[in-house]
């Protein structure tokens, strides 16, 4: 069986990741059919590169992701595109954009509200600080 999966690279403690394409029965970091992509954890935020042309042509194939694959496939929105053309039967181009641009809107909305409620937590944690500061002073 094919499998896409992770192939692990870096320094000790310093993980980088390329997404290959390889045999199941294969080592994690041995022999690989191609390398479809890189992720980068250290990184923030995450960097993940993925050759989606190469991904739905192996998918096509019969390869099974793995679990952490298929996740960052999903985080991308490659998955959702996947499942979308597997029922081209029911979906039609213009619709599978349609929610493609819909899902990357929700996206961008959901990592604007990350934000902010960093940016609340942050203001939180200073005020906090500088009135036990004030306190402290005080007695």
């Amino acid at each position: 069986m094919v499998k896409l999966r992770l192939q692990r690279l870096g320094k000790k403690k310093l993980p980088f990741y390329r997404i290959v394409v390889s045999d199941a029965r294969g080592k994690r970091d041995g022999k690989f059919i191609e390398n479809i992509g890189s992720y980068d954890p250290g990184k923030h935020p995450h960097e993940l590169k993925i050759k989606d042309t190469r991904v739905f042509h192996w998918l096509r194939n019969g390869a099974q992701p793995t679990d952490t694959v298929r996740s960052l496939l999903k985080r991308e929105g490659i998955w959702l595109r996947w499942t979308l053309q597997r029922q081209k039967k029911k979906k039609d181009d213009a619709a599978v954009e349609a929610i493609m641009d819909r899902w990357k809107t929700s996206v961008a909305g959901r990592i604007e509200r990350e934000k902010e409620r960093r940016e609340r937590r942050r203001t939180k944690k200073k005020q906090a600080a500088q009135s036990a500061a004030g306190q402290e002073s005080a007695s």
